[in-house]
Order: structure tokens, then sequence, then C-alpha cells
């Protein structure tokens, strides 16, 4: 091994920012596909002539694309290893994004959204996982923060791509240009080594042992991890069978479960699938929607780098409790000023304000940090069945607020709707209180002896 191992140990930190980054970019997909879908929408309902909640279909069709693909990415991650599943969504992601841009009706155009969906389910449950497996415990909450960083970023440059293109109205382009980075991601993809963890699962210790080293930059340190990691697959139970047998597991997949619903239920995707409708309903012009909507992609990607600063610094609870409380008091106070009425350009833009106050607390809390604990809280035995079953929860919370959002609009009202969304982050800082556990520098390894130790959850990481 050490021969093979040698050439590739001089730059081990180099070695595992690359691999990260380049998996992390499966984020940049799912980023560029939410903010595509946003800018395109008006021009969609003019040209095929539908109404809202024709929309709200061909913005969830992608949601329930992906819980589909989440459902089957834990065996197909299992089965075909980390790196080709994630060739796998990167395949399929290019080919729903150009069936997207040649759409000929709102039926095929949901149809094509529901492929791009399957792409990104397997990207979602992949990347983290990976991510998770193959860096080291003391920056492995940056290095799974990259992850949500690629999708802030691709949700900027296509809020960018909109609002270059909404002037011709070119939709098609809008949705179909996409397909550009996915096929580079797909490129990018190759040089990647697989998950060590896999390969050891799979009996290829000295392979795993070659990448370790490759990415550690210590053949011993390699070898005892590798031999960590084969110790824990003596344990007979997995999956399913350690679901239905193991209480513990239970507990882990119910966290990682709730852990997603409260990510999607602070109403972030709510801003991101519509927000000119949002910023029309403020009373700006298509051309000011589109600008602020830039404006939005541009604070989430900001306030995502203060997450990856903090996470490995702070802590996850510090940052969640943080966010949750930013959130809810930004959301409120835009439902506050939406009942009040925006009669006054200064209440206009205070309302654009402590929305932009609300993006920003996401990206620097449940956006990366939700990922971040939902890989780290799984055993190994389970941890493929653990977060598909987190992601399937992601994709079904996230269907549920695009096919709902316009209708509650339509039936209750914006100010209202946005003081339910406030009273959901107030709750979730009671949730994080008592149920989150904090993880900063905890090995997988120790985290799993507590949870499987009946250690509450909230003190796993202790």
């Amino acid at each position: 091994m050490n021969a093979i191992a040698q050439p590739l140990v001089a730059r081990p930190r180099t070695a595992i920012v690359l691999t990260c980054g380049l998996a992390a970019l499966a984020g940049l997909m799912f980023g560029l596909d939410i903010g595509v879908i946003s800018g395109a929408q008006q021009f969609i309902q003019k040209e095929f002539g539908v109404g809202d909640r024709t929309i709200e279909w061909i913005v969830s069709a992608m949601m329930l694309g992906a819980a589909i693909g989440a459902l089957g990415a834990g065996w197909l991650s299992a089965a075909l290893g980390r790196k080709r599943s994630l060739v796998l969504a990167g395949a399929l992601f290019v080919a729903g994004s150009l069936l997207c841009g040649g759409a000929w009706s709102p039926a095929a155009l949901i149809v094509a959204r529901l492929v791009l969906g399957l792409a990104i389910g397997v990207a979602t449950f992949t990347a983290p996982l990976y991510l998770a497996e193959v860096a080291p415990e003391r920056i492995r909450g940056a290095m799974i923060g990259m992850y949500q960083l690629m999708i802030t970023l691709g949700i900027l440059l296509a809020f960018l791509a909109d609002t270059a293109l909404s002037a011709s109205g070119n939709w098609r382009w809008m949705l179909g240009v996409i397909a550009i980075p996915g096929a580079l991601f797909l490129l990018g993809l190759f040089p990647l080594p697989e998950s060590p963890r896999w390969l050891v699962m799979r009996g290829r210790r000295a392979e795993a042992e070659v990448v370790l080293c490759r990415l550690r930059g210590d053949a011993a340190q390699a070898s005892r991890e590798a031999g960590e990691i084969k110790a824990q697959l003596r344990t007979p139970q997995r999956g399913w069978h350690l679901f239905l047998e193991n209480r513990d597991f239970r507990r882990s997949v119910g966290l990682g479960v709730l852990l997603q619903v409260m990510q999607q239920f602070t109403g972030i995707n709510v801003v991101m699938y519509y927000a000119p409708r949002i910023f029309q309903g403020m009373g700006y012009a298509t051309g000011a929607q589109m600008k602020f909507t830039a404006l939005v992609g541009l604070v989430n990607v900001l306030a995502t780098f203060v997450a990856i600063a903090l996470v490995d610094r702070w802590g996850r609870k510090p940052i969640l409790y943080a966010g949750f409380a930013t959130m809810a008091t930004g959301l409120g106070i835009v439902g506050a000023l939406m009942h009040a009425g925006l009669a006054t350009h200064g209440e206009q833009w205070l309302a654009v304000a402590m929305l932009l106050v609300f993006i920003a607390g996401f990206a620097m809390s449940a956006g990366p940090l939700i990922w971040t604990l939902c890989s780290e809280v799984q055993p190994l035995k389970g941890r493929d069945f653990g977060i598909a079953c987190s992601t399937f929860t992601n994709w079904a919370a996230n269907m549920l607020v695009g096919l709902t959002f316009l209708s509650l609009l339509n039936g209750i009202g914006q100010a209202e709707t946005f003081g339910l969304y406030a009273a959901l982050n107030v709750l979730f800082l009671v949730f994080t209180r008592w149920l989150v556990p904090e993880t900063r520098g905890v090995s997988l390894e120790r985290i799993e002896r507590n949870l499987m130790a009946g250690k509450p959850l909230r003190r796993i990481g202790r």
C-alpha cells in the first residue's frame, strides 16, 4: 500500500478540500433548479395560459421526483457506491434540464421536472453521505457546509440568469441552460475516490486504506481508521432490519426526519420558489421583482459563509438557536407590515430588508447544519437507510410547501401566511433545545456508541 499511497500524501488537506468540493457541486445542481423555476414561472404561466394550481404542480413535480429518488438512493448508494450514484444523478440532471427547455406543454414540463427531481433526490442523499464519510471530524462540519454553499451559489447564479433573460421572457433558456453546469459536474466526478467506508463495507479494505492515506496524509492513521470501520461492520444488523429491531436506531431515524421537517417549514423554499410573486405582493413591478430576487440569492450565499466559518468553532446548537430566532423575527415583521399595509416606500423597503434577514438566518444555520446533523447522527450500519428516510422527508415536506403556498396566499392572505411560518420557527427553537445533540468535534464512532447506549438524543454528542 505504501508504494501506492506515498505520492498522494504530500498535500492531504488539498486533496480533502478538492474531493469534498467536487462532491459538494451536487448542491449546485439543486440550487440552479430552485432558482430557475422561480424566475421562469410568470413566463410559463403566460405562454401556456395556466393558473396558480398548475404552476404549483410544475414547481412541485421536481420535489415529487426528488422524494422518489431519495427512496431509491439508499439502495443505489449501497449497491453501486457513493461515487457511481453521483454519476447517475449527474446524467439524469443533464437529461432533465434539456427536457425542461424543450417542453411543449405543461404536462411535458411536469414530466421533465420529475426527471430532474429524480437526479436531485439521488444527489441530495448521496453527496452529504459521501462528504461525511471522507472528511476528518475536525473539519467535517465545514466540508458538509460546502454542500449548502453550493446550493446557495446555484440559486444565485440561476437568479442572475433569470434577471438577464427576463427582458426577453425566454423561460426555455432559463430552464435548459443549467444542463451546462450539470455536464461539468458530471465530468468532475470521475477523478473522485470512492468512499473509504463503502469500500470497507464491500470487503475492499486495501483500497480503502489507499484512499484514506491520500485524504489524511498518514498511513498509520489510515490503517487505524479502516480498522475502526471494519470493527463496526461486525454488527449483524443493518438498514430496515436494524430499524425494526433496534429502538435506538429508530430514535436516530426519527430525529433525522424531524430535522428535515424543521428545515423545510422554516419557510425558506416559499421564498426561493416564489420570490417574484412575494415581491409583487409588496407592490413592486417585474423589473424590481427580479432584481430583489437576485439580491435574495446574494444574501443566501454570503450568509452561508458565516455557517461554514463558525460550525466547527461555535457548534451546531448555538448557531441553530441564533438562526431560528432570526428567521422568526424576520418573517414576523414581514407579516406584521403586510397586515398593516405597505403604504409607503419606507415600509416596502423595510419588508424587503426583513425578508433578507430571514434568508440570512436560514443560510447561516438550518440550511447547512440540518444536513450536517442528519449525516452525523446515523450509525454506520444504518446510515444509508437513516439518511434515505430524512432525505425523503425533506422532499416530501418541500413538495407540501411548494403545493400549498400560492393556495395559502389566495386563501388566508400574505400577512397570515408569513405569520404562520414565523410561529413555526419559534416552535423549532424548542425542538432544538430538547432534542438536538451537539456534535462539534465528536467522531461518528463516538456518536454511534452514545446512541446505541441509550443516551437521550440531545446528549449523544457528549
